[in-house]
């Protein structure tokens, strides 16, 4: 018996000065991040955070992500201020790199204009937000007030994505973030927040593809909470649809 391919879902890689073994700067992904794709039945691709000299690049963005079958924008470093028009840099801000965010700006734009289904995870949910024209707070106030290194519980609003992805209208989040949404984004809606009231999901109801932006780190806890692999389990369910059905088109 022949078992259907699985589908190809496409993991911007973070650069890292350092990995063990290797004798060069690398490329990663966080392996739980790309066992929970794997566990879902989808097959995790790290792609190289390409944009030239750091600006977009629409086209060749396109062509790449084309062939995937699904998207997975994980969490990393800071966004550059200047990509929501802040006025000068919070001296906490940390790890940007003005590549890595041209790519991801630029990949965050075209999965839709694809038809490709999106999850997006921490930065990645800052990259949506701030690609639709949104801002985010550049710090929550320091130790006490972020959050970094906590669990907390999310209230997920009923009848959104993430509630019926999770099959849960409140769940335990494990977060690391020191940044959140401040205005949000053209056609976004806020779909779950912590108890402070920072905005832990965003969707696009609008929009015409699979959809779906978590502040928390589901794959923290994936390999034991069913509600947070359910997160990974629907883009993969999105994914392995018809590229008709997702109403994939030529890229531009």
């Amino acid at each position: 018996m022949i078992r259907p391919a699985r589908p190809l879902i496409a993991i911007p890689a973070r650069y890292s000065a350092t990995a063990s073994a290797l004798r060069h700067a690398a490329e990663v992904n966080a392996r739980a991040l790309v066992e929970a794709v794997w566990r879902a039945g989808g097959e995790p691709v790290t792609i190289h955070p390409y944009a030239p000299a750091g600006h977009g690049d629409p086209a060749g963005t396109a062509a790449r992500l084309a062939r995937f079958d699904g998207i997975l924008l994980p969490g990393g470093g800071d966004l550059a201020p200047h990509r929501y028009g802040a006025g000068r840099t919070h001296e906490a801000v940390y790890d940007v790199d003005d590549e890595q965010d041209a790519f991801d700006l630029e990949a965050a734009r075209q999965a839709p204009v694809l038809g490709l289904p999106l999850l997006a995870i921490c930065r990645g949910l800052q990259v949506v937000n701030t690609a639709l024209g949104g801002t985010l707070h550049q710090d929550m106030g320091g130790p006490g007030r972020d959050h970094r290194h906590v669990r907390h519980p999310v209230r997920l609003t009923p009848g959104s994505t993430v509630a019926a992805v999770t099959g849960t209208d409140k769940i335990e989040a494990s977060c690391y973030h020191h940044q959140h949404v401040d205005r949000l984004g053209e056609g976004l809606a806020v779909t779950a927040r912590a108890a402070d009231g920072t905005v832990e999901a965003v969707e696009a109801p609008a929009a015409g593809g699979w959809f779906l932006a978590v502040q928390w780190h589901p794959e923290d806890t994936a390999a034991h909470d069913t509600a947070q692999q359910g997160l990974f389990d629907a883009l993969v369910r999105a994914a392995r649809e018809p590229h008709r059905a997702r109403g994939r088109c030529s890229p531009p």
